[in-house]
């Protein structure tokens, strides 16, 4: 019954964005009045409540619980989306976005070589350096730019920013995911390495899947050039990935791989992509010839791409590359709030957060493409503005996940797993990584809910030896625990939070269910091979 009652709110929102097509502010505001309901009049009789909170009163639980969720929601995730899509909005004011499509054209005419450069590559890129939405708002934005369909902008952007999740933002999901299972909290270099190294063994085969889905929908006909172009760019990612996993740990992998994706991608568009122009010969038909390769100067290059130069510059100097600059943001204009009755501590720190990077990056960039203070405010109002149901949505989705959290229903859905598959639970680990990413938007929130969960799970079942994995050595536990985040990167792929993100950058908004109801497939197949993956081994 606890399991039943708990797995009400996502059932509920599938259906009101999936079976009645509603917009995804209108589900998410129903959603979360009817988890709230749930929670005070229902949780408490079946003995759902977390034994720290058996005493307090439900109303004050569901209250304090809606708070925090609100101020996750807006500090940073909000604040981070808003900052991707005013980054783009001040390309478009300053009509730079022209010569960014020029130059990516200027790569190649082929439309998958530049889908597959801009969401594996420079989304992946995104991902490991910001993450929180700015690897499917930016690259869906830019697609757009570059005259592609709104949905299919959407669905390739989501779709590529799933295994680049595992390592996103420098890796926090892992090195989280390695402090839940530690004794003390605090896990050793060796072992985030091997948990990092372990976590790319189990998404190998979507390092390929991935690319090849991509393309396959941008072009469905030449199959030949998809299968070469994914073994070509999904090895070149693997390998970049798993070598800086294995020997540099959790902070490098999505960095690393998505330019070493890019660069790939690149050369192979020189190399065996040959760039066509269509000319009138005298008799007034059409002919194709080798078109000449476009020319663009340092200056007209800076300016255009300005705004994400400094963007990413401003990552990569506040990021854990650099731990001193690291550490001084992190320890300077730091809020803290006691929140009561939940017992619980929220923080945000207003100079440390990927959001103010955003904002400094695209405001220094767009007054250097000409635009004057007064013109960058006003863009930012009306991106604002804008994206008011997206806010909405997203405030609601996440306080949903805290309410659910501390009403024991999350916690709820994953023992019910457990004790529905026993011995088979290897196969379903990803699936409740995956649930995690679902209600939280978040693999490292993912990581935080579910990570003990899967190491206690793995002692019940005796996997605490070491082994070998698909040729790899590891311990038991940790390829188990590893694969809680390998499911949460698939269930990035349809979390309401990342889709309200590409409804609001691909200006659809009310069509979050359409969005599902094309990604939900891909996803399914995506957890089902996580989970043979991580299954097979322990056989």
């Amino acid at each position: 019954m606890a399991l039943i009652i708990s797995i009400i709110p996502i059932l509920l929102l599938f259906v009101l964005m999936m079976g009645f097509k509603m917009p995804g502010f209108k589900s998410a505001l129903i959603t979360i009045v009817v988890t709230v309901l749930l929670g005070i009049l229902v949780v408490p009789s079946l003995g759902m409540l977390p034994e720290k909170l058996a005493g307090e009163s439900v109303a004050g639980i569901a209250l304090w619980a809606l708070v925090e969720g609100t101020l996750k929601a807006i500090f940073p995730i909000l604040i981070v989306i808003l900052m991707a899509i005013y980054s783009y909005n001040i390309l478009v004011e300053s009509k730079e976005i022209e010569t960014i499509k020029r130059q990516f054209t200027s790569i190649s005419d082929d439309k998958g070589i530049l889908v597959l450069i801009l969401v594996w590559g420079f989304g992946g890129l995104l991902e490991g350096m910001a993450g929180f939405g700015t690897a499917v708002a930016i690259p869906a934005a830019i697609l757009i730019g570059l005259g592609f369909k709104p949905m299919f902008s959407a669905l390739v952007s989501l779709l590529a920013n799933s295994v680049p999740v595992a390592f996103g933002a420098v890796g926090i999901p892992v090195t989280t995911l390695c402090n839940e299972i530690t004794p003390g909290g605090a896990a050793p270099a060796e072992m985030v390495c091997e948990v990092a190294a372990l976590t790319v063994v189990q998404l190998a085969p979507l390092f390929f899947l991935m690319p090849f889905v991509i393309l396959m929908i941008t072009d469905r006909k030449a199959i030949v050039k998809n299968v070469t172009l994914t073994l070509w760019t999904g090895g070149f990612s693997l390998a970049t990935q798993y070598i800086c996993a294995r020997f540099l740990g959790a902070e490098t992998p999505a960095i690393l791989g998505s330019l070493a994706a890019i660069v790939s991608i690149i050369v192979y568009a020189k190399l065996f992509v040959r760039k066509k122009a269509a000319v009138l010969t005298t008799d007034g038909r059409s002919m194709e010839i080798d078109a000449a390769p476009a020319s663009f100067g340092f200056g007209e290059t800076f300016r255009a791409w300005s705004v994400y130069l400094f963007i990413l510059v401003f990552i990569l100097l506040s990021g854990a590359l650099f731990p001193a600059i690291n550490g001084f943001l992190k320890s300077h204009l730091v809020t803290e709030l006691h929140l009561p009755v939940i017992g619980s501590t929220f923080k945000f720190g207003w100079i440390s957060n990927a959001g103010l990077m955003l904002f400094l990056g695209a405001t220094i960039g767009g007054l250097i493409q000409g635009l004057s203070p007064q013109r960058l405010m006003a863009i930012l109002a009306r991106t604002t503005v804008n994206l008011r149901n997206t806010i909405i949505t997203i405030i609601c989705l996440i306080a949903m996940s805290s309410v659910m959290n501390y009403f024991g229903m999350i916690s709820a859905i994953a023992s019910g797993l457990v004790a529905m598959t026993g011995s088979f639970y290897p196969f379903f680990a990803p699936l409740i990584g995956g649930i995690g990413t679902f209600v939280t938007g978040s693999d490292t929130s993912s990581n935080i809910l579910f990570g003990k969960l899967q190491a206690n799970v793995a002692g019940q079942l005796g996997l605490t030896h070491s082994s070998t994995f698909f040729g790899v050595s590891g311990n038991e536990t940790n390829w188990l625990a590893a694969g809680n985040t390998t499911g949460a990167t698939g269930g990035k792929i349809i979390s309401p939070q990342s889709i309200a993100i590409a409804t609001a950058s691909c200006g659809m908004e009310g069509q979050d269910g359409e969005i599902i109801r094309k990604a939900l497939p891909y996803a399914i197949i995506y957890l089902l091979i996580g989970g043979a993956m991580i299954f097979l081994p322990l056989l």
